[in-house]
């Protein structure tokens, strides 16, 4: 419905003598009496025009074409356009979208484009928590929502797996073997102690035995380190694939050493004077780039810092030819941004081309207070243990049921509750009832094969069916909305806004009546929602 809007509008704006046309935003009032749909479009052509918007969207109704399509058109505060749409082009719009179904209601807005996200690239130390889940939700997500529009699509997972860190779990690993064959070796202060850590160290053990007992860090340091983090990795994948995410390129941070790409990187700078030296330190100039401070590249003692590998990483994704990147990372790395920000201009591009997208934790909730430890480990709550008590595809979508840069709780009685609280079973239950709804159609004998001219759309007069059938109409600028503005959160609230119309409609009306018309009109309509579902 809203490109019908946006074509008018663009044609009176050509009328007003406009050359280059704004875009238009669309937007669904709040209220079921402010119209359909709105735009604000006339406020933002105020300094343009030098009128008041309430003129300017005066102005726009009048040289509108199409007017027909519309039962009502006003001009709401500040300058608001508000639009009605007659039953007339409702009824001929949903006969499209039944009869078109896919490409109507998927625009092809992408037309292959290639957008990269990389997302979750957790730390490979240990199992990923519920923060990762969280952003690996989004990031999936967003990618089918993308893909489905016409975009090329690649999802990367960044492994860490160069630094201190990775160095730090098999040293601790190393620890636990020591002290579960009898030795008695210090353990890091700073190590990793959750419960996996021992798991790892068993395993070698159950491998090995004690051919390493005698051997200090140093000599075996190699294969602790990466058996500790090829065994991480291993779960992480298993999780993600338990999970439902599949990515489609892993990209290791050690591999950008072995070849050479970050020296490259270094020197690129360097030849295109961004970087200095200073107490025998090298600094990225990021100042000259919009950050409040430059940032240390390699420290006075030859240490690399993560930054380092992480231009290279920015380069390695920039060399690939992308239009888009797109980064989810966990809340906690707002700060970083504005320096990862200055290295994508640095290297010769718009700071636009990468978008980074932030996600808060997840508060988990058991019986209305927060699950502070996992019963196994006595720390963080994993994903695979969430996963295991309630499903994926339930973890998935409360993970998407708030912005995700907005805290969320995760209540484990609410999502197994079979009730209208649960989001998800109110969601599926809307779903389930309408499958039930076609077999008792069945059994009558009555059967919607296609949409044919024998199906009298107007019979559909209820506040309820015609709330519906808008809806439905709604939902490819939902999808293009959720795509342009990285939010696939969109989704979900849709989902849900039109289970609760439709479980309002349900309890209020039957589907199935002696009238056969009115009972194939609404069957139609029935079949919709459920495509969409």
């Amino acid at each position: 419905m809203d490109d019908i809007i946006v074509l008018s509008i663009t044609e009176s704006l050509k009328k007003m003598g406009l050359k280059d046309i704004p875009y238009v935003e669309i937007e669904v009032p709040p209220h079921d009496h402010m119209g359909d749909l709105s735009t604000p479009i006339a406020m933002s052509l105020a300094k343009i025009f030098k009128k008041p918007p309430i003129k300017i969207a005066e102005e726009i109704i009048g040289l509108l074409p199409n007017k027909s399509v519309f039962s009502k058109i006003e001009v709401a505060g500040g300058g608001f356009i508000n639009f009605s749409f007659s039953k007339d082009f409702l009824v001929e719009s949903f006969k499209s979208i039944l009869l078109k179904r896919d490409k109507v209601l998927f625009r092809n807005i992408g037309s292959g484009k290639k957008i990269q996200i990389e997302f979750i690239s957790a730390n490979p130390t240990g199992p990923l928590h519920l923060g990762h889940g969280r952003g690996g939700a989004t990031g999936n997500a967003l990618a089918n929502i993308l893909r489905v529009l016409g975009f090329e699509v690649e999802k990367e997972y960044y492994i860490n797996d160069a630094g201190r860190q990775v160095r730090l779990l098999g040293l601790s690993v190393f620890a636990k073997y020591k002290q579960i064959l009898g030795v008695d070796y210090p353990f890091p202060i700073d190590g990793y102690r959750g419960y996996y850590v021992e798991d790892i160290a068993k395993k070698i053990i159950k491998d090995f035995g004690s051919r390493y007992i005698e051997k200090s860090f140093d000599e075996v340091s190699d294969f602790f380190i990466d058996y500790s983090y090829n065994t991480v990795m291993d779960w992480i994948r298993e999780d993600l694939k338990d999970f439902g995410i599949m990515f489609d390129t892993w990209q290791s941070e050690r591999e950008l050493y072995r070849t050479h790409l970050v020296e490259e990187t270094i020197q690129y700078l360097k030849n295109n004077n961004l970087v200095y030296e200073k107490d025998g330190a090298l600094w990225f100039e990021s100042t000259r780039f919009g950050d409040d401070k430059d940032r240390v590249m390699i420290k006075s003692d030859g240490e690399y810092t993560y930054f380092t590998s992480d231009i290279a990483y920015h380069k390695n994704k920039l060399d690939r030819n992308f239009d888009v990147l797109i980064n989810i990372w966990g809340a906690d790395h707002h700060g970083y941004i504005s320096r990862i920000k200055a290295v994508i201009e640095a290297l010769g591009y718009s700071k636009e081309k990468l978008h980074i997208l932030l996600v808060q934790m997840v508060t988990l909730l058991r019986k209305g207070r927060p699950v502070q430890m996992s019963k196994r480990s006595g720390e963080f709550i994993t994903l695979r243990e969430v996963i295991n008590e309630v499903g994926p595809d339930i973890t998935k979508f409360i993970f998407l049921t708030r912005r995700p840069d907005s805290q969320l709780e995760f209540d484990l009685d609410v999502v197994k509750a079979q009730s209208s609280e649960n989001p998800v079973f109110y969601v599926q239950y809307a779903y389930a009832r309408i499958n039930s709804i076609f077999v008792f159609a069945e059994e009558k004998g009555i059967k919607i094969d296609n949409v044919s001219d024998d199906i009298d759309f107007n019979m559909l007069n209820s506040d309820e069916e015609l709330k519906m059938m808008k809806k439905i109409l709604l939902f490819p600028m939902i999808m293009v909305k959720a795509a342009r503005t990285y939010e696939p959160h969109r989704i979900t609230f849709y989902l849900q806004e039109i289970s609760s119309i439709f479980h309002s409609y349900y309890n209020k009306f039957r589907v199935i009546t002696d009238d056969v018309k009115l009972t194939k009109a609404r069957l139609a309509l029935c079949d919709a929602i459920r495509f969409v579902l």
